[in-house]
């Protein structure tokens, strides 16, 4: 698949199969995360993936919009000891672009994805550091399911002239 084609037909998938993710895949996954760009190669991320349904049920209690019944989440969080005094600002750029490919990453293989944001939800933030006890230095950014798709969506450019302006 072209990178144009898995653009255009990544969308959100929030019905999914009961079916397990492979380790080697869930892995993979991770390394194309850790592959987005980062100011001054920071990688202030942490990924912490959940399989447990209990933790995936704490979930679904606390954020009720935010659950589809998928069998693996991936929280994408920012340690704040790890971000470069210079790009410190800079962590919400480099979390999304770990998780745009983990959402392109999940596409080649087969899988639906929904990034549900975090931050800068106070609320949210604070539940999801009490549910999984991370401490004072990490922020929670964004929670990607994951999982075999149970619906199918057709792929959609959402190209708008209306939103771009040349500057010549």
């Amino acid at each position: 698949m072209e990178i144009k084609e898995a653009i255009y037909k990544r969308r959100s998938i929030r019905k999914f199969k009961e079916q397990k993710i492979d380790e080697k895949i869930i892995e993979e996954l991770l390394h194309l995360a850790m592959a987005a760009p980062s100011a001054v190669n920071a990688r202030p991320w942490e990924f912490y993936v959940i399989e447990n349904p209990s933790v995936l049920n704490q979930f679904y209690l606390t954020f009720q919009s935010m659950h589809y019944h998928a069998p693996l989440a991936i929280v994408v969080c920012a340690n704040e000891l790890n971000m470069y005094h210079k790009a410190k600002n800079y962590w919400i750029q480099d979390c999304s672009a770990a998780i745009e490919n983990i959402l392109l990453g999940a596409l080649s293989f087969s899988l639906g994805s929904v990034w549900c944001g975090i931050t800068p939800q106070a609320d949210k933030v604070a539940q999801v550091k009490k549910i999984l006890s991370l401490g004072d230095n990490i922020i929670p950014l964004g929670l990607v399911y994951l999982g075999y798709p149970d619906e199918e969506k057709e792929p959609r450019d959402q190209y708008d002239e209306s939103k771009v302006c040349y500057i010549k």
